[in-house]
């Protein structure tokens, strides 16, 4: 493990593990003075298969996502982290999670709950954690 760590990255979702991930992410920034990368990823299979009109659901879902990631920001920087930066995607969570991200800042560790909120789909398809782990270009930090 580096003993100092300048880039974090902390995957939110609403989760109660992805909190407790956030949580670990904002003491872990202070403690290395790293800057924070908060993400949230609006997961498109998730939306491609609801009932709604895709572009009312789309909007819905950014307007919520923003919401999260201001409060995340705000909490984050009230705690003493100074560098936080909001990312919000929407596409593949285990690839915007393991490449898209990662390709576009210098990540050191990468945290994200042990489950999230998509229990269907982990069940078909498998942990997202799990993949990030096996996946990710840098040090992940699994929190349960």
């Amino acid at each position: 493990m580096t003993s100092r760590y300048e880039n974090i990255l902390v995957a939110v979702d609403g989760s109660k593990n992805a909190e407790k991930a956030f949580v670990e992410a904002v003491e872990l920034s202070k403690e290395h003075q790293a800057h924070l990368y908060v993400a949230y990823v609006v997961n498109e299979i998730e939306m491609t298969h609801s009932a709604y009109a895709y572009s009312k659901l789309l909007a819905e879902e950014e307007a919520h996502v923003e919401k999260v990631l201001l409060e995340k920001v705000a909490h984050a920087k009230q705690e003493g982290v100074n560098e936080v930066t909001p990312l919000s995607q929407i596409g593949n969570v285990k690839k915007v999670l393991t490449e898209t991200i990662p390709e576009a800042y210098p990540l050191d560790l990468l945290i994200v709950g042990a489950t999230g909120k998509g229990a269907i789909q982990r069940a078909v398809v498998g942990s997202t954690a799990s993949y990030v782990v096996n996946h990710a270009p840098c040090n992940v930090l699994v929190v349960k």
